[in-house]
């Protein structure tokens, strides 16, 4: 078990720099109320967000039943991560599935405490043509919604993991090199 131990690591410090991030938003910078914003910089704000859903907010879960089936679906989504940590052996992929295993049990704590997921992280950009911006609000090009740390650890290991499975399937076409033998010599 020890072998596995760094994905679960990283999942925990993944949990644990979600909640203080939520934490310090909405506590010691005071961003509590739906649209509070604090400009960090002239492309970033803080700017509190309660998401109902998940995944871009779709499946949305404006009540009790549907929080709670987040809640479950989730859950089962995280012990699937939590068990392929377990069989996986390399340590690039623990470490990004416990990136994902970290973000998701932040949200999911969320979830289950307030009935939704607290997000902050408000990237935006000006002078970007609405036409190459999935989000476009006031001349402000916004390429993701509001989001948090979780969020950003999740994203950010699918992309790993994609990268190194297009890598190990590249490897895998081309196989080993021949092995030179007497008769080749």
């Amino acid at each position: 078990m020890h072998k596995y131990r760094l994905g679960f690591a990283v999942a925990v410090v993944v949990l644990i720099l979600d909640q203080l991030a939520k934490w310090f938003v909405t506590h010691p910078l005071g961003l509590n109320q739906l649209g509070d914003q604090l400009v960090v910089l002239p492309i970033f704000n803080f700017t509190y967000v309660e998401n109902n859903g998940i995944s871009l907010n779709m499946l949305n879960a404006s009540n009790s039943v549907g929080r709670w089936m987040l809640v479950g679906l989730t859950s089962a989504i995280a012990i699937a991560v939590a068990v392929w940590i377990g069989r996986e052996r390399s340590r690039v992929d623990q470490a990004a599935l416990g990136m994902v295993l970290g973000g998701a049990l932040g949200n999911i704590l969320d979830r289950a405490r307030f009935g939704y997921v607290v997000d902050f992280a408000d990237l935006h950009f000006r002078g970007i043509p609405p036409q190459l911006c999935p989000s476009y609000d006031n001349g402000l090009c916004r390429p993701f919604l509001v989001f948090n740390v979780g969020d950003a650890a999740i994203s950010i290991a699918v992309v790993v993991l994609l990268l190194r499975a297009f890598v190990a399937r590249k490897d895998q076409h081309e196989g080993p090199e021949p092995k030179e033998t007497i008769e080749h010599a």
